[in-house]
């Protein structure tokens, strides 16, 4: 129809266990997933944990995708429902909303998605019942962090290295004397109710102002699978 405008878009997280991210990345595309990036990462939970859990091994693939609103919530419900267990392992998925996107990526994301914006309503309604907090932290101090995390309620969580390239002056203005270049950040999901009672306890135990040195931040998950 002319003069209709385009189709939300959101960003849809995906952490499974290290060797199915490839799998993941075929079976996304053959449910209209099409941008994807995908990166390594590791589980915080102890080995005998993970064998208690079943959970396999605590390496990761995490993929990161860029996709139209009704595609992913397509998804999310199928990987909910018949396609549980198309994914060798355990693991979740969840989407974010986005507020804007490079016009190009839209524009192809668009073009190639096969609308069904009806599903947009029912997935506005699930939304904001679970929430991303994510936590960068000075290298060494995740399992410091995530231990304070799970006495605030939080289950578990998934770490990125990384390295900060960010201007000094943030640090200066802030009065932080030294501010370390290795960084690891931790995807914690949890239900909203229990989401400012970790943040609280971990930036009070681990603020920016301490040896861990974490920043943190949150925002809401629209739609969350778990897979396998």
């Amino acid at each position: 129809m002319a003069g209709r405008q385009p189709e939300r878009m959101v960003l849809l997280i995906s952490i499974v266990e290290r060797g199915s991210g490839n799998k993941l990345n075929k079976l996304y595309r053959e449910n209209q997933v099409f941008v994807n990036l995908r990166c390594e990462g590791a589980g915080t939970a102890t080995s005998e944990i993970m064998d208690i859990l079943g959970l396999g091994s605590s390496e990761k693939d995490i993929l990161i995708s860029t996709a139209a609103a009704s595609a992913a919530s397509a998804l999310l419900d199928r990987l909910d429902d018949e396609l549980r267990g198309a994914v060798p392992g355990r693991g979740i998925a969840f989407s974010l909303p986005l507020t804007a996107v490079n016009n190009l990526v839209a524009a192809f994301v668009g073009l190639m998605t096969r609308s069904e914006r009806d599903r947009e309503d029912d997935s506005m309604e699930k939304q904001q019942k679970n929430s991303l907090i994510l936590v960068t932290v000075n290298q060494g101090f995740t399992e410091t962090v995530m231990d304070t995390a799970r006495k605030a309620g939080a289950r578990g969580g998934t770490i990125i290295r990384a390295r900060w390239t960010g201007d000094e002056s943030f640090a200066q203005s802030r009065g932080i004397t030294t501010l370390q270049e290795e960084k690891e950040i931790i995807f914690i999901v949890v239900p909203k109710d229990i989401r400012n009672q970790v943040m609280d306890a971990v930036n009070k135990a681990h603020g920016i102002h301490s040896e861990a040195g974490a920043m943190v931040c949150a925002m809401g998950i629209e739609q969350l699978a778990h897979l396998g």
